[in-house]
């Protein structure tokens, strides 16, 4: 697998969870990493694993909902690096585990916005400097649940559906450019998602899982890594499932 040496990537969400686990993978294996997430205290802490890496990392604080908050972290990513090679679509929220019935309007569009239009907003603010360079990679972090639709996580679901497609279609309109855009599709992983969900949640969505347990964030990290290398070349578009197995398409 390639040296990221030189490269310049930004990961949102990057302060904890598969976020954090990728910013410490990128920086081990040689790219300065650009930490975007509101978690301002989480996210320095971050910083500075990187940094212990021997790679310049630097905090952003950032609402992806909002486009001109992404559109500044862009814009001071290419003032200090001059270039962004790599982007990391992390930040999401699971929001309620409720039926559809009981799902407050107001929450459906917080999980939409912060999930899928803030992929899109992210996307938006850096393709550009990637077709100029004639070069860059792109991976957003979908779920299993956008493929099949998890009950009482309707919201979610759909949101993650829609970055599968979003993934697609954007890769199509780049792949003539240099630039490799996919998504990766977790089962349940080992983060604060799951002390959200109840106990019957969590019992429901293993039992889903044929090797009988949940996922890491280092084994996402890890797909995340060859993704975004010289060797994942002639794959675009693609959504890869880390799963256990469940994955039935």
């Amino acid at each position: 697998m390639s040296d990221l040496k030189g490269k310049v990537s930004i990961v949102t969400g990057g302060a904890m969870g598969i976020g954090k686990e990728v910013c410490q993978v990128l920086a081990r294996d040689g790219s300065d990493v650009v930490v975007a997430d509101l978690e301002k205290e989480l996210g320095e802490k971050t910083v500075q694993e990187v940094r212990k890496a021997g790679r310049q990392s630097f905090f952003i604080a950032v609402d992806v909902t909002r486009w001109d908050q992404v559109q500044a972290m862009a814009k001071e990513v290419l003032e200090r690096f001059g270039k962004v090679d790599i982007l990391i679509n992390s930040a999401g929220i699971l929001g309620p585990c409720v039926p559809v019935s009981e799902y407050g309007v107001e929450d459906w569009a917080r999980v939409v916005d912060i999930n899928l239009k803030g992929t899109f907003l992210c996307c938006k603010a850096v393709i550009a400097s990637m077709i100029k360079q004639k070069s860059g990679r792109i991976i957003n972090l979908a779920s299993i649940a956008g493929k099949e639709g998890n009950p009482e996580m309707s919201a979610y679901s759909a949101s993650k559906a829609g970055i599968i497609s979003f993934t697609k279609s954007l890769a199509k309109e780049v792949a003539n450019k240099n630039i490799v855009v996919n998504c990766v599709s977790p089962a349940v992983i080992e983060t604060r998602f799951m002390d959200i969900m109840g106990e019957e949640q969590r019992r429901i969505l293993l039992a889903k899982i044929p090797m009988g347990r949940f996922g890491k964030p280092a084994e996402v990290a890890a797909l995340i890594r060859f993704l975004v290398s010289e060797e994942c070349s002639f794959s675009t578009g693609q959504c890869y499932d880390i799963c256990g197995g469940r994955a039935v398409y």
